[in-house]
């Protein structure tokens, strides 16, 4: 059966001499695994492109009841990023925010308010032309309350970090006390978004780092982020 759905893509990995296998979070079916002939061939063939992380595509798609990986009969662009691409600290937010997003939903159903909430982002996330550099972590604040384990304060961010025995450290540990001195940052995040002033790159890493031991507190098997590095490297610029 074809169904016609929107769709976000997450991933890929190669398959095969020129073809792919794509995880895309789509509109009707949630999490669906595709694979795509001949988009890495050479030349002006290439439709590589379209498979980026957070790529926004409009298609139609194989289903089988069986489920499994199935094929994309159809599928083009339907947002073309007008900034992303050309900014190295938006185009290195995407990639992280795409492999957390990839490593925390799960579900082959639909899920409406989660993938406007995913779709809307991206596009608010590409038209902005300045003041976004605190996106990453109203956005990963936001998700988590899409999952089911959003906080409702930053004492409640704090307390759940700052005194777990089992969370895993995503990069060098902030300690119980600069963990405590981020609350009201966290609370400026949850409560006034655009608003929070947070004042540098080192203060915005430590916060990440203490969101994502937040994260690994609540999503099973989350493991390592690995463009984690590369988005730290941009941030300490």
């Amino acid at each position: 059966m074809l169904v016609k759905t929107r769709g976000i893509v997450l991933n890929h990995i190669k398959y095969r001499e020129s073809s792919i296998i794509a995880r895309v979070y789509t509109e009707q079916l949630g999490v669906q695994s595709y694979i795509i002939n001949g988009v890495r061939k050479k030349g002006s063939g290439s439709r590589i492109a379209l498979f980026q992380p957070f790529t926004l595509l409009d298609m139609v798609v194989y289903t089988s009841h069986k489920g499994g990986l199935t094929r994309i009969s159809e599928y083009k662009s339907a947002y073309p990023f007008s900034s992303i691409p050309f900014d190295i600290l938006k185009s290195s937010i995407l990639l992280f925010l795409s492999e957390v997003v990839s490593k925390t939903i799960k579900e082959e159903e639909e899920n409406q308010q989660l993938f406007n909430f995913l779709y809307q982002s991206i596009i608010f996330f590409d038209e902005q032309q300045e003041h976004f550099e605190n996106f990453h972590l109203v956005f990963l604040l936001q998700l988590s309350h899409h999952l089911g384990f959003g906080p409702s304060s930053g004492a409640e961010i704090v307390e759940q970090v700052a005194f777990s025995s089992n969370a895993q450290s995503a990069t060098a540990a902030p300690s119980v006390l600069a963990i405590q001195a981020h609350e009201e940052l966290f609370n400026q995040l949850l409560n006034l978004s655009d608003g929070a002033h947070v004042p540098n790159g080192r203060v915005r890493r430590e916060l990440l780092s203490i969101l994502i031991r937040y994260y690994q507190l609540h999503v099973d098997k989350l493991g390592e982020i690995k463009s984690l590095a590369i988005l730290s490297e941009v941030l300490s610029e």
